[in-house]
C-alpha cells in the first residue's frame, strides 16, 4: 500500500510538468497584463491631452463668443441712450413729467 505522503515517480514528473506549465503561463500572464498597463498609461496621457486641447480650444471660442456679445451689448446700449437723448433733447418738459411720474410711481411702491 502506497503512503499518501508520497509521490510516486510517474506522478512527481507529471506534477513538475504541470508546475513548470502553469509558471510558465503566469510569467506570460504577467507579461501581458504589464503590456496592457504600460498601453493603458499611454491611452490615459493621450485622452488627457485630446480633452486639454479642447478645453483651450473651447476655452477660445467661449471667449471669444462672450467678447463679441459683449461688444453687441455695448452698440445697442449706445445706441438706445443716443435715442433717449434725442428723445429728451426733442421733448424736454415729456421727458421731466414722465421721469416725475417714475419717481412717484417708484416712491409709492417702496413705502408699502
Amino acid at each position: 500500500m502506497a503512503r499518501p505522503d508520497r509521490l510516486t515517480p510517474g506522478r512527481d514528473t507529471a506534477n513538475r510538468n504541470w508546475m513548470h506549465m502553469m509558471a510558465t503561463d503566469n510569467d506570460a500572464l504577467a507579461t501581458q497584463v504589464a503590456a496592457l498597463r504600460k498601453e493603458m498609461a499611454t491611452l490615459a496621457e493621450h485622452v488627457a491631452s485630446v480633452a486639454g486641447q479642447r478645453g483651450k480650444a473651447a476655452t477660445h471660442d467661449l471667449a471669444d463668443g462672450v467678447s463679441e456679445a459683449m461688444g453687441y451689448v455695448n452698440r445697442r446700449a449706445h445706441a438706445a441712450d443716443l435715442r433717449v437723448e434725442s428723445a429728451v433733447a426733442a421733448n424736454p418738459y415729456l421727458a421731466l413729467g414722465l421721469a416725475a411720474g417714475a419717481g412717484l410711481l417708484l416712491g409709492a411702491l417702496t413705502r408699502r
